[in-house]
């Protein structure tokens, strides 16, 4: 286990995308199986353990140390798990010594552990843990790791410690369970690459680069297809062997949640699409949508009030036949042909082409895609092969420009992971009248040095505590950036931003000057 520690401790550390890579390889490289297995699941979020809540973790500390003393310790620190390693007091001297718990064991025991039996497991590790250890050990089982680390990045590793090439591992990631023995076996080449059979497994995305007005003077419009770029989020359909799976970009299986696309799809093949909330066939707003996303399920009102569709882009697979090698334009022929022939699914309609003959044609098209919800346009050349990443040419994304107000900053709250001890996410609002109304929350678009100015000036300006939120004097103006707003009935200014984030601070402008509750209901779409 102080192993597992030392690595999350120094990836927390560690602000280099580099340098966290050669972190994981070198732990890969060094760790015996199955514990790197475990450490694998860990970092790629596979691993959690349905009877360990964060409330058996307070309770413990709570039996240790002063109630009152450790409420003003996570209120100062901001999060759980470092509050409790920190102040968890030495073990009471016993005859018997309690051995350092492996990485193993801990998962081992705790994966076939009742709720009560994790708290009583809980204590002796604790004990025997430095402080190091309690903290790994803490957001081990409360699955709040937060240290900069993506499943997609710890794959990487993966992939550049073994030399096998990332898509490659992720195809046969989804037929792989922790502690992923064969997959280690496959790596260190003492066994041939897993054997995933006709299992429904991922294909990694072709992804597109952001497009700039200046590439356009080097790319010629006859060589590209259009589309639009619908704003939902990007999923794969896969049909295999009676199995059906809908993943999000990164790989996740979000189907349970959708079960009415899982009804939808089709047997025996893999499409590329956007998953929205449509009715009637129109495409409803993305805030529709975020009413059906991190749900491990949906009622019987949420599949009625929010009915999913998947509007389709392209078909990797159709039968046993890999299609990702072929031109755009035949894959689009192909998809065009099946989707015609499999009759009419209504939950899944293909993306139309958009018929231009110049990028000037092209660029008033794209200008006045926000009256209709959409993102921007996607640009394909025609000849492109799906190639998993983000290659630079064959594919752009051109969206339209973003929207901006000027708000007023209103509450502030500690971040999490290494921005546990600042305040670093900021609610904002807008004048009505003479009153403030919140209008959203942001967390992104400011610099290190920013983040150290606004925590400082949170803490003198703070106006009245409500547990971890602190109301500020209005007097900081930031100019917010977002894709779109929409009517909300969860908000109380009745509005939602999409995407937003601080675009800049504004020190210089008074705060009476920031923009109207009424100015945001003219930008609605």
């Amino acid at each position: 286990m102080n192993r597992f520690a030392a690595l999350l401790e120094a990836l927390l550390l560690t602000p280099s995308r580099n340098g966290k890579l050669r972190l994981m390889q070198e732990y890969f490289r060094s760790q015996p199986d199955p514990e790197r297995g475990w450490a694998l699941a860990a970092l790629t979020g596979e691993l959690s353990f349905a009877e360990a809540k964060p409330n058996q973790v307070r309770t413990l500390a709570a039996e240790r140390i002063d109630p009152e003393l450790l409420g003003w310790s996570y209120d100062f620190v901001g999060d759980l798990a470092e509050t409790v390693s920190l102040i968890w007091p030495a073990a009471p001297a016993t005859p018997a010594v309690v051995p350092l718990p492996s990485l193993t064991e801990i998962v081992e025991t705790l994966r076939c552990a009742s709720r009560t039996e994790v708290a009583r497991l809980l204590a002796p590790w604790l004990d025997a843990l430095d402080a190091s250890g309690r903290w790994a050990l803490i957001k081990l089982v409360t699955g709040s790791l937060r240290i900069g680390v993506s499943a997609r990045l710890a794959k990487l590793a993966l992939a550049e410690w073994s030399g096998v090439a990332l898509d490659r591992i992720e195809e046969v990631w989804h037929g792989l369970s922790p502690p992923y023995q064969p997959l280690f076996d496959w790596l260190e080449s003492r066994q041939p690459a897993p054997d995933i059979g006709d299992l429904p497994t991922f294909s990694p995305l072709m992804l597109a680069q952001p497009l700039e007005d200046d590439d356009l003077t080097s790319l010629d419009p006859r060589d590209y297809l259009a589309e639009w770029k619908w704003d939902g989020i990007r999923v794969q359909l896969v049909a295999r062997d009676g199995e059906k799976r809908l993943y999000s970009r990164s790989g996740d299986d979000i189907g349970p949640a959708f079960p009415d696309i899982l009804a939808a799809m089709p047997e025996r093949v893999t499409l590329d699409g956007e998953l929205l909330v449509a009715r009637g066939g129109e495409v409803a707003p993305f805030n529709d949508l975020q009413q059906r996303l991190n749900r491990k399920t949906a009622d019987a009102r949420m599949l009625r009030d929010y009915p999913a569709a998947v509007r389709l882009y392209d078909i990797l697979r159709e039968g046993s036949e890999d299609l990702r090698g072929l031109p755009f334009a035949e894959r689009r022929r192909r998809l065009e042909a099946w989707h015609q022939a499999d009759g009419p699914r209504p939950a899944l309609d293909l993306s139309p082409l958009i018929s231009f003959a110049s990028w000037e044609e092209l660029r008033q098209l794209r200008d006045a895609a926000r009256e209709r919800g959409i993102e921007g346009l996607m640009l394909k050349r025609a000849d492109s092969p799906y190639v998993a990443g983000r290659p630079k040419g064959p594919w752009f994304k051109w969206k339209r420009h973003a929207l901006t107000i000027d708000a007023v900053l209103m509450y502030a709250q500690r971040g999490h992971g290494k921005r546990s001890s600042f305040y670093s996410d900021y609610t904002f609002g807008a004048w009505a009248g003479d009153t403030l109304i919140p209008v959203g929350k942001a967390y992104s678009g400011f610099t290190d040095e920013e983040l150290r100015l606004l925590d400082r000036w949170v803490r003198n300006n703070t106006v009245q505590r409500y547990g971890p939120v602190r109301e500020v004097t209005p007097a900081i103006v930031l100019e917010i950036a977002f894709d779109s707003v929409h009517r909300s009935t969860r908000h109380r200014s009745g509005v939602a931003m999409r995407f937003p984030r601080i675009h800049r601070i504004r020190w210089d402008k008074p705060c009476h000057e920031a923009d109207t509750l009424e100015a945001l209901e003219k930008l609605l779409t």
